[in-house]
C-alpha cells in the first residue's frame, strides 16, 4: 500500500472526517466553474490560510460550508495547521 492509499484508508475510518460530503449544490458549483477554477481556489485558500507565518485565527480559518474546497479540506484533515500536523483522527 502506498502513502496515498494508506491516508485514504485512514480517512475512511474517521467518523469525524467521513461526515464531510459534497452535496448536489457543491457538484453543480464545481461543474459550473470547472475543475481548473476549483483547483485555483484550493491553491489560493491553502496559500492564504495555511502558509502565513502568523494566522490570527489558526485552527478556525476554514469554514465548514460555503465552498466545496472547504468541505474537502475538513474531509482530508487539511483545514488548519493543527489538523495537518496531527493527521487523521
Amino acid at each position: 500500500m502506498n502513502n496515498v492509499e494508506y491516508i485514504l484508508s485512514e480517512l475512511k475510518k474517521s467518523k469525524f472526517r467521513s461526515k464531510f460530503t459534497l452535496e448536489e449544490k457543491d457538484f453543480k458549483y464545481i461543474n459550473q466553474k470547472g475543475l481548473e477554477v476549483i483547483e485555483s481556489h484550493a491553491r489560493d485558500f491553502v496559500s492564504s490560510k495555511l502558509s502565513p507565518a502568523y494566522i490570527a485565527n489558526d485552527g478556525k480559518q476554514t469554514a465548514f460550508k460555503g465552498h466545496p474546497v472547504f468541505i474537502a479540506q475538513h474531509a482530508t484533515a487539511t483545514c488548519c495547521r493543527n489538523c495537518l500536523e496531527n493527521g487523521i483522527k
